[in-house]
């Protein structure tokens, strides 16, 4: 027996209100805590900074580099890419760019927010971590290298990861040569901590609950889950081998709410009830990762 149900995506609205709330918090990250430390760990907002430095003006300012150079990679996607050019891409990158410049308009900063820069480096890499990672999660981006990672993957084979990590690379060591050790070590740190917590921050939006439940009384379950949780399950007949005795173990996948909500289920209802739970950030088929 097996029964299925399909995952509610986010509606448009949604979908644009955490596109947007995952720009902002990238933009608090790299304005606040990035730009008044000299951080440059890749990326556009890492040129923006080494290019602020190299011309210095009151009216190019890092966050104005970003608008000017977020706004050149737009155009040139638009050639390349064409109709395949994501808009909600396009949206992110402006938004990030004009929130840079609002933000340099009504907080200007001149010198770190405090004494402890590494306790800075920890908010310039976190936040735009998680920002990122909420985009990630939606199939959008702020736009950026992300936008010459699209050309070449679509006109080369190059390996894109690769290619980024060694131009992030080479930005990072450019900060060293314009900002002194201290601030290239630093940005050396950041980028090596940034290449690790996007992944682990996309992972756990991802994460999911893999359950095993054998049980004698199977049928208050499946109704938990298919009729309030709203997901699929799959029985199987299963025969124990200490006891000798025929069980039915229900397979179901679930987010990290709804698993809970079946634990607190099953301990209450059955108690004697084995389970087995893992997690995955890898499924693939109706309801969520399509095949």
């Amino acid at each position: 027996m097996k029964t299925e149900a399909q995952a509610k995506p986010f509606s448009p609205r949604q979908r644009y209100l955490l596109m947007t709330l995952g720009v902002l918090i990238t933009a608090v990250g790299v304005y606040f805590f990035k730009f008044p430390n000299n951080f440059s760990t890749g990326g556009v907002s890492g040129i923006s900074l080494i290019l602020g430095r190299l011309l210095p003006s009151a009216a190019l300012t890092p966050s104005t580099f970003v608008l000017i150079i977020n706004s050149l990679l737009l155009i040139v996607g638009f050639i390349f890419l064409g109709h395949g050019f994501a808009f909600s891409t396009v949206y992110c990158s402006l938004l990030l760019s004009v929130s840079l410049n609002v933000m340099e308009y009504l907080f200007p900063i001149t010198a770190p927010l405090t004494s402890q820069p590494f306790l800075e480096l920890c908010f310039a890499v976190l936040l735009p971590a998680f920002g990122s990672a909420i985009l990630f999660h939606l199939d959008a981006s702020s736009g950026g290298t992300d936008i010459i990672a699209m050309i070449v993957r679509k006109y080369t084979s190059m390996n894109i990861g690769s290619a980024l990590m060694v131009a992030d690379a080479l930005i990072t060591v450019a900060a060293l040569i314009c900002f002194g050790v201290e601030a290239g070590l630093f940005s050396i740190l950041g980028l090596l901590m940034k290449s690790v917590l996007v992944d682990y921050v996309t992972d756990s939006f991802r994460m999911k609950k893999c359950f095993q439940i054998i049980t004698t009384h199977p049928q208050p379950i499946v109704d938990f889950i298919t009729n309030t949780l709203h997901r699929g399950a799959t029985l199987e007949d299963v025969y124990g081998a200490y006891q000798h005795e025929c069980r039915t173990m229900i397979i179901t996948v679930l987010n990290r709410s709804q698993a809970l909500m079946l634990r607190r289920f099953i301990h209450e209802t059955d108690p004697k009830s084995f389970m087995v739970i893992t997690a995955s950030t890898e499924i693939i088929g109706k309801g969520f990762l399509a095949s």
